[in-house]
C-alpha cells in the first residue's frame, strides 16, 4: 500500500504524508532515498525562478506607490545569487547536521541527511510560488506558515530518520534552527551592506 502511494504521487506524499516518508527513510531504503532526492534540484530552482519571473513581469511592491521592476539581466543576477544562497544554506545545513549527529548518537549516511532535509524544505519551496506575485506583505503571509510547517517537519522527522530519542532530536533540531536563524540574519546583513556599497544591480522604477 505504501509503495503504491509513493509511486502514484511521490511529491504529494512528500508534502501531505511526511510521516510515511520519514519511516521509509529510517529504513534507509535506497529506492525511497533516490525518489526523494530527485526533487531536490526542482526545490532549489523553484524560488529563484519564480522571483525572477515575478520581478520582471509584475515588479516588486515594497510599500511604494509604484512597483520596482527588474530588467532581465538584473533579474538573472539576483536569481543566480538567490540560488547560490539556497544551495549554500541547504548543503551547509546537511554537513552541519551530519557533524552534530555524532554528538547526539544519530545514524544515517550523507544521502539520508540530504533526503531528510529535502522533505523539511519542501513546504518552503512550494510556498515560494508566492514570488510570482512579488508583493512583500503577501509573500510574508505565505512564507510564515511554510516556515512553521518546515520546522514542525524537522522536529518530527529528525529523531525518526536518525534513530535517536525524541529528547535528543529536539535538542539537535533546536541547534539547527539556531544555525539557520543566524545564517539568515547574516545573509540579510551582507546583502544590505553590498547594496549600500553599490554592488547590487541597479533598480529602475
Amino acid at each position: 500500500m505504501g509503495r503504491g502511494n509513493m509511486e502514484r504521487g511521490p511529491f504529494l506524499t512528500l508534502l501531505f504524508d511526511p510521516a510515511r516518508v520519514f519511516r521509509e527513510l529510517a529504513d534507509a531504503e535506497r529506492t525511497r532515498i533516490r525518489a526523494i532526492q530527485r526533487y531536490l534540484p526542482l526545490l532549489l530552482l523553484l524560488p529563484p525562478a519564480c522571483a525572477a519571473l515575478g520581478g520582471i513581469v509584475f515588479g516588486w511592491r515594497l510599500g511604494a506607490s509604484e512597483p520596482l521592476y527588474l530588467g532581465t539581466a538584473q533579474a538573472v543576477i539576483v536569481s543566480l545569487l538567490y540560488l547560490f544562497a539556497l544551495c549554500f544554506g541547504f548543503f551547509s545545513t546537511v554537513a552541519l547536521a551530519r557533524w552534530m549527529g555524532v554528538t547526539y548518537g544519530a545514524e544515517g549516511s550523507y544521502r539520508v541527511y540530504v533526503a531528510l532535509f529535502t522533505v523539511v524544505c519542501a513546504p518552503l519551496a512550494v510556498a515560494s510560488l508566492a514570488h510570482l506575485f512579488p508583493h512583500v506583505f503577501f509573500n510574508v503571509l505565505v512564507m510564515i506558515p511554510a516556515v512553521i510547517w518546515s520546522m514542525a517537519l524537522l522536529y518530527r522527522g529528525l529523531p525518526v530518520v536518525l534513530h535517536i530519542p525524541p529528547e535528543r532530536g529536539m535538542l539537535m533540531s533546536s541547534a539547527l534552527v539556531g544555525w539557520l536563524l543566524v545564517a539568515a540574519v547574516s545573509l540579510l546583513g551582507i546583502s544590505a551592506g553590498l547594496w549600500t556599497a553599490g554592488l547590487g544591480p541597479a533598480i529602475r522604477i
